[in-house]
């Protein structure tokens, strides 16, 4: 039976990509953000999971304004990342699993989740930039991914407790599973930020450090807030919080936080990283 060990947490703004391609791992600017990632590694060499669910959000690359499903989730054998636009040099296509994607996909349609299944699907710097922070090396890489996209961008957005049902699904549905498989469940982008308009460069520490508190101890607390309630506390953009709690929903009510990350500002946000541990 597969089993989810644990879920993770990260930032996935296109400038770390940029810094990862120019090696600036000692650059005073980036150092502090990067010191938070080897203990990440560390737990993840110590799993060693088969497969990483990341969840994210596209930005355009993949999905545009005219056509913007709620969820989205890959089927394919693998995937390729492609030019956005922001100076990123497009990286190798990464592993797919389409067995258990579609598993999930008909577990999720099964539970009343309404989901868009993508057989073909490019992605972005919302997963491309965690999978380079979490698996930096691509030559002994062997985790296989399945992206799960979830619309942030074109209003109105799913809400905080859909959202955590949505990866409590997520969790039943690996679970069901009959291949003894390990998974980690990566929850990307956020904490607080804000990209344009009056409030550029918004950013709340406070709100920030509590959802990183009540996501380990109490993930229900957070599932209370409303999308408009994000984007005052946290920003436009802040409402991305909604991935790390698909994230939190997939795993189990208990868990251990194992290690956990926080530096501001990164290109005017709040990054946050945790490593949570599944209850066995």
């Amino acid at each position: 039976m597969a089993r989810i060990v644990g879920g993770m947490t990260s930032s996935h703004i296109p400038a770390i990509g940029n810094a990862i391609a120019g090696e600036l791992f000692e650059d005073p600017y980036w150092k502090p953000f990067f010191d938070g990632y080897p203990a990440a590694r560390a737990w993840l060499d110590k799993v060693r999971p088969d497969v990483a669910i990341v969840i994210y959000n596209d930005h355009g690359l993949n999905f545009f304004l005219d056509k913007m499903p709620t969820f989205a989730i890959g089927a394919a054998a693998s995937y390729r990342n492609d030019d956005e636009g922001w100076g990123l040099k497009p990286l190798p296509p990464y592993p797919g699993d389409p067995e258990l994607s579609w598993h999930l996909i008909n577990a999720l349609v099964n539970d009343e989740f309404d989901i868009c299944s993508c057989q073909e699907m490019l992605v972005d710097h919302g997963f491309t930039v965690p999978m380079s922070l979490f698996w930096p090396d691509r030559v002994g890489m062997t985790v296989r991914t399945i992206p799960v996209a979830v619309n942030t961008v074109q209003h109105p957005l799913p809400t905080p407790a859909r959202c955590f049902k949505l990866g409590q699904a997520i969790g039943r549905a690996v679970e069901s599973y009959g291949r003894d498989l390990k998974v980690v469940v990566v929850g990307t982008g956020g904490l607080s930020h804000q990209l344009d308009g009056q409030r550029a460069g918004f950013i709340n520490k406070d709100f920030d450090l509590m959802c990183m508190e009540k996501i380990v101890s109490d993930p229900e607390a957070l599932t209370r807030y409303s999308i408009h309630d994000l984007v005052r506390l946290a920003g436009a953009q802040g409402a991305e919080l909604i991935l790390w709690l698909i994230m939190r929903g997939a795993l189990g009510g208990t868990v251990t936080k194992v290690h956990s990350h926080y530096h501001i500002p990164i290109s005017n946000t709040g990054a946050g990283l945790l490593v949570l541990e599944n209850a066995a």
